[in-house]
């Protein structure tokens, strides 16, 4: 409900639990945010073009869009 309720991924990453983040290694271009432990929803970007800050960070206020990949236990 959250993410569909929210405005841009930024509103996302400001709210506790979610732990919205960006993940690394073999899931580098994914993220994820916490549902109950020790499941996380794994999602990417879906905006074309991919909104990017200056420094080539992903400019999390400009992610209207997002594509879910899977629901899993990461750790």
């Amino acid at each position: 409900m959250e993410l569909k309720a929210a405005q841009n991924l930024g509103d996302i990453s400001r709210l506790p639990p979610a732990r919205c983040h960006e993940l690394t290694g073999n899931r580098s271009g994914q993220l994820s945010v916490d549902l109950d432990h020790p499941y996380r929803l794994l999602f990417v970007v879906a905006n074309i073009p991919y909104p990017t800050r200056e420094d080539s960070g992903l400019d999390w206020d400009g992610v209207t869009e997002i594509e879910i990949v899977e629901i899993a236990d990461t750790h």
